[in-house]
């Protein structure tokens, strides 16, 4: 693990990364910025977003499958019960020592400690969502979304 990914530049990442407003149309902006990024790169991966519960963007680019659809379900899962990253809670019960879902009582089956998944934080009101890619390695799954996500916000402050 290198710096960028400590528990204090992840929750750093996490306090910069703050939408002025979140609506399904801010939600497809990400999504489609992500699939963009995606199909240039032939990246075989499945992405959702998801505001209050409810879905506002799923897409699967070829070469992802079934199981990458089913990783998203338990990594928003991870997102939504803690408020924070699925790799900063990964990371954390690493440093922790004790396995994640050993740690919190969890299932494996309804989650996963894995980097990809982000919350949707909305700037002085807190976590109002999910943003989750599965289909890489972890490392590169969380640094797909967060670096949508920075451009997203970038492209809303103009």
């Amino acid at each position: 693990m290198n710096d960028s990914n400590s528990l204090d530049a992840l929750l750093a990442e996490e306090q910069e990364l703050q939408f002025p407003s979140f609506s399904a149309d801010v939600a497809w902006m990400l999504g489609s910025h992500i699939y963009q990024r995606a199909r240039a790169d032939a990246l075989p991966i499945a992405i959702e977003i998801s505001r209050s519960g409810q879905r506002l963007f799923f897409a699967a680019l070829p070469g992802a499958t079934p199981d990458n659809a089913e990783w998203i379900r338990r990594k928003r899962a991870v997102v939504q019960r803690f408020h924070h990253s699925s790799l900063y809670m990964s990371v954390e019960a690493e440093q922790k020592g004790r396995p994640f879902l050993q740690r919190y009582g969890l299932s494996e089956q309804d989650y996963a400690a894995a980097g990809g998944g982000f919350p949707i934080f909305l700037k002085d009101t807190g976590c109002v969502g999910t943003v989750v890619v599965s289909g890489l390695p972890q490392l590169e799954d969380h640094r797909l979304v967060t670096e949508s996500v920075r451009a997203v916000i970038a492209q809303l402050a103009k």
